[in-house]
């Protein structure tokens, strides 16, 4: 699937407008709903795909945000045979209580994946706890960038950061 393929697919099964609150805040006239398309697995495998052409030779791991961003990170980590791991939004109150599921060591270089980018709250939350724990965000790659402010803050925060798609790919005019 080419990305303008995806970008079609993408907004037909998750595209819905009406009023909604976003996790940043703001409101919006239209929402994509990621669970949507993440859990059709020809998207999540042609996603895979994408992230994996945004690996370099010195990524040693992926990382992706509970919740949406486990499913990408999966699916990125079998497209290219690395191993990866979940960041937790909080610690659980049982078991071991990290903030991290999976093996995280410092000194590892990470691609870190997120599904959809407002504001970039979570994501730079997210890279965060990696950068704590030793390990070195290379990138921060996004499925759409709601075009929002996400971009300027993750790189005034220090880190690189891309999109495999726009809210204008996927031919979304509304500014809110």
């Amino acid at each position: 699937m080419d990305k303008q393929q995806l970008a079609e697919k993408i907004k037909k099964v998750a595209y819905l407008e009406g009023d909604f609150i976003l996790r940043s805040g703001k409101k919006s006239k239209y929402y994509l709903d990621k669970y949507l398309f993440e859990t059709c697995p020809d998207i999540l495998e042609a996603l895979g795909a994408e992230f994996a052409g945004f690996m370099t030779d010195d990524v040693t791991l992926i990382a992706g945000a509970e919740l949406g961003g486990v499913a990408l990170a999966a699916a990125t980590a079998m497209a290219t045979g690395k191993n990866w791991v979940i960041i937790r939004n909080s610690k659980k109150g049982y078991g071991t209580g990290k903030m991290v599921e999976g093996v995280l060591k410092a000194g590892d270089v990470v691609l870190l994946v997120e599904d959809i980018a407002t504001t970039g709250g979570q994501v730079l939350e997210a890279a965060k706890i990696i950068t704590e724990a030793g390990a070195t965000v290379k990138k921060i790659v996004c499925v759409i960038d709601r075009k929002q402010g996400a971009e300027e803050n993750i790189t005034q925060a220090g880190h690189k950061f891309e999109s495999i798609l726009t809210k204008n790919d996927l031919g979304i005019k509304d500014t809110s």
